[in-house]
């Protein structure tokens, strides 16, 4: 027995026209190749209007990450040198 597909009205975008045929479309059809080549992340508002684009938002966290790994180096010294200490 077959499932009756309720028809809902769907609200329709303004922007697109009736000339629009997606019935041979193909859902997520590039989704794999889009994921290999790309790790999308969502800014918020304030962050988008210090970091504009890809190149502003890489550069400061590389900035970070270098930051961290000297921050980290630090403190295995620290620990280094407190266990030689204890011994």
């Amino acid at each position: 027995m077959k499932k009756q597909i309720e028809q809902v009205e769907i609200e329709r975008d303004p922007d697109m026209l009736d000339d629009y045929d997606f019935s041979q479309g193909v859902r997520a059809r590039y989704v794999q190749r889009f994921a290999r080549g790309s790790n999308v992340v969502v800014l918020s508002p304030d962050l988008a209007e210090v970091f504009p684009d890809s190149e502003s938002v890489n550069n400061a966290l590389r900035l970070l990450v270098e930051i961290a790994g000297r921050s980290a180096g630090k403190a295995t010294a620290r620990q280094e040198k407190a266990a030689n200490i204890e011994v």
